[in-house]
């Protein structure tokens, strides 16, 4: 489905585009000598603006208030890129048009239709930065930024070579006659459309919502030394040379709402032992469970002798069993009695033993719980 919206826009935004182009030439007659002048910057509007809106709506679908009230600053940065692009790019097709400027046409139209690729590539990936979280992160924002721009340019350009193709046909045959500009500007928002499509694919970097069990209350802070060892403070956190939060990049103690950002691979070690726990949370098992981070996959393994102290969706792990996670799984992590107001330097062999001597034992449970919620792609610019 959002690759056909991602179409659909891309063409009807190109033909809005060269509908009002045409009216302002035939109708007000606005520099109708030099008809790219008016009908260029009418293209690159309409492909920029549509373009952007459509990807905050596609982004965040299900709250169309709030996509018009933060679609103002991307409209506005997408008018200013597309007129000005728009204005460069028919201004310089009407001097290489000149007749004292022995200059191919198909090259000069080619050179038009890029500088519109490329105004919509730019609108579409500075934008990104006003409707999206994600864009927080300055290597994520660059690389797409990047890929916009070189993804419309490369569009644009094939849809150029198409257009050119379609204008020699009907020259010999007369067959696209009066309909190849319509014609070839559509085929122009198609291919932006598609291009779009798979470079503002969601992002797939996984994510762990913190929930119940790390509210805040206050006493921990009252009395925080950032001196102290983490050991000694007793909060839950995470190792910040390795993982951050999504919408605070500097802070590492966990708190209900705040969403830690997980690697695009790698393996996140979760448990309460503070050298090697990556997310830190006190009184569980010293290793309770691995996340094995895989292209779009995160796979969660339980430590063999853990297991019973996780539960998936709201229901208690039964086996050692590796869980592949899908988006809005629910993960509840129980603390262990026998780790609980004692030392974090308990053998693994002591911690088996423990557990074994639990399995013969009908299970309670606790009062205090740790629950986060996995998601595998950030749709929802807010959440």
């Amino acid at each position: 489905m959002r690759i056909y919206l991602y179409i659909l826009a891309g063409i009807t935004s190109a033909l809005i585009g060269w509908n009002i182009g045409q009216f302002f030439l035939t109708d007000i007659g606005l520099f109708k000598e030099y008809p790219e002048i008016t009908l260029f910057p009418c293209i690159a509007i309409a492909l920029a603006c549509g373009m952007v809106i459509n990807e905050i709506f596609i982004s965040n679908p299900t709250r169309p208030k709030l996509s018009l009230r933060i679609a103002k600053t991307p409209l506005l940065i997408a008018l200013g890129l597309g007129t000005l692009a728009g204005l460069i790019s028919g201004v310089i097709s009407q001097i290489l048009f000149l007749p004292q400027i022995h200059f191919p046409a198909p090259i000069v139209r080619i050179i038009g239709w890029l500088l519109i690729g490329v105004s919509v590539g730019l609108a579409e990936g500075l934008t990104w930065r006003w409707h999206s979280m994600e864009a927080g992160d300055p290597k994520r924002f660059w690389h797409r930024f990047k890929i916009s721009v070189f993804g419309a340019s490369t569009a644009s350009l094939f849809a150029a070579a198409i257009f050119e193709i379609i204008r020699t046909i009907g020259e010999v045959t007369s067959d696209f006659k009066g309909i190849e500009d319509p014609l070839g500007f559509s085929i122009l928002g198609l291919l932006l459309g598609l291009t779009f499509s798979i470079t503002n694919s969601p992002s797939y970097l996984g994510a762990l919502r913190a929930g119940t069990g790390f509210e805040y209350t206050g006493e921990n802070y009252a009395d925080f030394d950032p001196n102290a060892p983490i050991s000694n403070q007793k909060i839950p956190c995470i190792d910040k040379s390795i993982l951050r939060f999504v919408n605070d990049g500097n802070a590492y103690e966990i708190e209900e709402g705040l969403s830690i950002q997980l690697p695009s691979n790698g393996i996140i070690r979760i448990g309460s032992s503070v050298q090697k726990s990556n997310i830190y949370i006190p009184d569980l098992p010293l290793h309770v469970a691995d996340l094995v981070i895989e292209k779009r996959d995160a796979i969660l393994t339980p430590n063999p002798v853990a297991y019973k102290f996780i539960e998936v969706n709201g229901q208690r792990l039964t086996s050692r069993d590796s869980i592949r996670l899908k988006h809005n799984y629910v993960l509840t992590f129980y603390p262990d009695p026998t780790t609980q107001n004692t030392t974090t330097n308990v053998t693994t062999t002591q911690l088996k033993t423990q557990n074994v001597n639990q399995t013969q034992q009908p299970q309670q449970r606790p009062q205090k719980i740790y629950r986060f919620v996995y998601y595998n792609r950030f749709l929802d610019p807010q959440a």
